[in-house]
């Protein structure tokens, strides 16, 4: 593209072409909603790419369909509320991961992937092989690492957790509870998880958010075998990588977008 505009609530260090320009909306809603109609009226721009943030579809997008700008929405999430609805009756086309990441019926879904980078999860026969299990994620209730903490205990198998959260002093509370053996790694870069994909023997994922979760595919691109409690997911544990190339992969997902957006 010639330009790209990026409206976004929060922004740390970025580095990005000189054709990028970064906008921070204010805290408040009522800020937020107004800053966001001023630069819709002002800047230059095409086409709209709201990325899992209905709102913003609620609080313009009645403005960008004045103008004529086609919307696009990006939503993997199975909670589906009045913002969702709402955003939806704005948008020209909605993508979506999987079958199961978006939860409300419409001809203007698209499904198109997560978008894997395979070029950097990728598997790496330089690195051996350990024998601890890995657990990846926000440390919530809903991904369920307790159940994997519990398994590794009853099989006497180390665990290694990645990720960040506000369930992480009761996790470590049951964890010397119950005398398992688990690392908590904390917050990771991606070449960090990248890193623990490649060495761990497995990845148990006990999420009960109901969508296809990123690190279970970002696992089998690095070769890293998978144990899931999701049915629906079972027949990962004995696909691929082939099966995240061909179906979840970055650049595949970017034609998809690109096409659908112009």
């Amino acid at each position: 593209y010639e330009q790209i505009t990026v409206i976004c609530l929060r922004k740390g260090e970025y580095r990005l072409p000189q054709n990028v320009c970064v906008y921070v909306l204010p805290r408040n809603r009522f800020g937020r909603t107004w800053q966001i109609l001023q630069l819709s009226s002002t800047l230059l721009y095409d086409a709209v790419f709201v990325h899992m943030n209905p709102e913003y579809l609620v609080a313009a997008g009645w403005l960008w369909r004045l103008l004529g700008k086609k919307t696009a929405l990006w939503y993997t999430h199975k909670a589906v509320n009045l913002r969702l609805r709402i955003a939806a009756l704005f948008a020209d086309v909605i993508f979506t991961a999987s079958e199961e990441s978006f939860r409300l019926r419409s001809h203007k879904v698209r499904i198109v992937g997560h978008g894997i980078d395979t070029d950097f999860f990728s598997p790496d026969l330089a690195i051996a092989r350990g024998h601890a299990a890995l657990s990846a994620g926000r440390l919530t209730r809903s991904k369920r690492h307790d159940l994997a903490i519990e398994r590794a205990a009853a099989a006497g198998v180390e665990l290694r957790i990645a990720g960040e959260g506000p369930e992480r002093a009761h996790l470590e509370a049951l964890a010397k509870r119950l005398g398992a053996r688990v690392d908590f790694l904390g917050p990771l870069t991606q070449v960090q998880l990248r890193d623990e994909y490649r060495r761990a023997a497995y990845l148990v994922h006990t999420s009960e958010t109901g969508s296809l979760d990123k690190v279970v595919l970002e696992a089998l691109a690095c070769g890293c075998p998978v144990r899931t409690d999701d049915q629906a997911l079972k027949f990962l544990e004995h696909e691929g990588r082939a099966y995240v190339v061909e179906h979840h992969s970055l650049r595949t997902l970017i034609k998809h977008l690109v096409e659908k957006v112009q």
